[in-house]
């Protein structure tokens, strides 16, 4: 994938014939499109290109790339669906526990936008973006990670006190991760810096890839007791997080429910109206960058 200066290149190049108004800064578009492909940068400006068009709009405008940038990065609205009240409400609470929990984990990357209005295959999203390139990841952040992917479920936990499928892909990505920090990359306490399971590439069968066994069933317990333990101590993380800012919580749902659709600024406004002075410096703080020597690892 392209870095900061190459997006920022292909951007130049794919809108030389594109009118641009002077709103349009591409290198901070460049910076707000971290994993974006040239092909996903080229759809971007298409994309924008549209959205002025169908404003009537003789130039494309900043505006019209944030509203591209979303379509690419959640898909595109399926406004023909109609969700019940219920679902509205699990799915505004969902979205406020995932938001929240990255707004109060150290280290996490800052949220870009959270909505409730179904895109692609999704009833709500919530969009973080990283501030700076990553190229290696250290535990701390990944532990962060899998307590806001598991944010959503704790909120409907915490609210409702019930669970429902919407949480269905966020367990999965967490158990993913998991497994990769047992696995692959040694950060297991039980298990300490091992790998297991070699994964064996068969060019003979169109270059699938085959993980084998290689270790007892003793070390295989093990590692599903460490998988297990590291979603569960993420779980519990994310319920102490939240039940700690329940105001929040349910200021972040009730502005989801009348605006669908927030964006960082909104968010950060409604959680410090709800805190103290000296709790939004620490909130602050807690989102803020990792340290240099993180980042440079």
């Amino acid at each position: 994938m392209p870095d900061l200066k190459g997006r920022e290149a292909i951007l130049q190049v794919h809108t030389r014939r594109t009118p641009l108004a002077d709103s349009v800064d591409l290198s901070i578009l460049a910076r707000s499109t971290p994993g974006f492909s040239g092909a996903d940068l080229e759809n971007l400006v298409n994309e924008a290109a549209l959205y002025a068009a169908r404003r009537g709009n003789e130039l494309v405008a900043m505006e019209d790339f944030e509203q591209a940038k979303d379509k690419v990065l959640m898909g595109s609205e399926r406004k023909s669906l109609i969700l019940s009240e219920r679902e509205r409400l699990n799915t505004a609470y969902h979205e406020a526990g995932h938001t929240l929990a990255a707004r109060l984990t150290p280290g996490t990357d800052p949220i870009h936008k959270v909505t409730i209005i179904p895109r692609g295959r999704s009833l709500g999203l919530t969009q973080s973006l990283p501030l700076d390139e990553r190229h290696t990841y250290p535990k701390e952040y990944l532990t962060g990670t899998l307590t806001v992917l598991l944010g959503g479920r704790a909120a409907e936990e915490l609210q409702f006190q019930h669970f429902t499928t919407g949480a269905g892909n966020d367990l999965e990505r967490a158990t993913e991760l998991a497994r990769k920090m047992v696995c692959n990359w040694g950060m297991s306490e039980e298990l300490g810096p091992v790998t297991f399971g070699k994964r064996e590439e068969h060019i003979f069968l169109g270059r699938e890839f085959a993980q084998s066994k290689d270790f007892s069933e003793e070390t295989a317990r093990l590692i599903d007791t460490a998988i297990k333990n590291l979603i569960a101590g993420a779980y519990n993380d994310a319920k102490g997080l939240l039940s700690g800012h329940r105001a929040e919580l349910q200021g972040l749902a009730q502005a989801l429910l009348e605006k669908e659709t927030l964006d960082s600024v909104e968010i950060d406004r409604i959680i410090a109206s709800f805190q103290k002075p000296e709790e939004t410096q620490e909130s602050q703080d807690a989102t803020a960058p990792l340290p240099l020597s993180f980042q440079q690892a």
